[in-house]
């Protein structure tokens, strides 16, 4: 799919001059030999798959995620583990909140699109492993409840997923079912709210002030109109 692909060909919500995702394309022989291994080895817990840009995409059941890790890693010779992610599918808040208002980046989709091999709601982890001796590798997705975002944790079976995981934990709120120890990565302990889910505010130093917030005193030279005075500072004399 080019740049300039017809409105009728392209995904709903999807933004003019963006390509979407072939999920329509050929499957390749490699990949065709890995989903039949995972479709005999899962059963039903596949829900969908797809080929995007080349690459296998297999969506399954939450209650399959770490089994779908089991799999990769006995049967399909995984044995590198690229990242384990989230993603939050709603679309970005227009401005001023209202969702149904002009948007504050024209590029980004006005509705709610799911990607290669679908989705069933807002939120959904990701997971890729590649086969350092076969050559192919394999990107799974599963749905993750948007009330009560949990899901299976890879650690027991990828052990370099602890600190993927501690980030998805951080910055999309899911928590990794049977993860050792999910604690902050970047952000500190006390910081409220997970700043990747899409309803996350961007100005929150105007919601809430940034802790540290000083004023800025002026450089030499710049002059008396560059002066400010802290808030709630009255003017010396001003009263004379």
């Amino acid at each position: 799919m080019t740049p300039d692909t017809e409105p009728s060909e392209r995904s709903e919500g999807q933004a003019p001059g963006i390509p979407a995702p072939e999920a329509s394309e050929a499957i390749g022989e490699a990949e065709q030999e890995m989903l039949a291994v995972l479709e005999r080895e899962l059963g039903d817990a596949v829900v969908e798959h797809a080929s995007a840009f080349g690459n296998l995409v297999v969506r399954v059941r939450p209650d399959a995620w770490r089994r779908a890790a089991e799999v990769a890693r006995d049967v399909l010779a995984c044995n590198y583990l690229s990242f384990v992610a989230g993603i939050d599918w709603q679309p970005a808040p227009r401005e001023g909140g209202d969702v149904g208002g002009e948007s504050s980046a024209p590029v980004q989709p006005t509705e709610t699109t799911f990607g290669a091999a679908g989705s069933a709601g807002r939120f959904q982890a990701f997971a890729h492993v590649e086969s350092t001796d076969r050559k192919w590798g394999v990107t799974f997705k599963t749905d993750v409840d948007d009330t009560q975002p949990q899901v299976q944790s890879w650690v027991p079976v990828y052990p370099g997923a602890d600190w993927h995981e501690r980030e998805c934990w951080e910055m999309y709120g899911f928590a990794f079912d049977g993860h050792p120890s999910l604690r902050h990565l970047y952000l500190p302990s006390e910081f409220e709210g997970h700043p990747l889910r899409k309803d996350f505010p961007l100005l929150a130093r105007q919601v809430k002030p940034w802790p540290g917030l000083v004023d800025v005193e002026a450089m030499p030279g710049e002059g008396d109109e560059a002066t400010t005075e802290p808030a709630g500072t009255e003017t010396e004399g001003a009263d004379a």
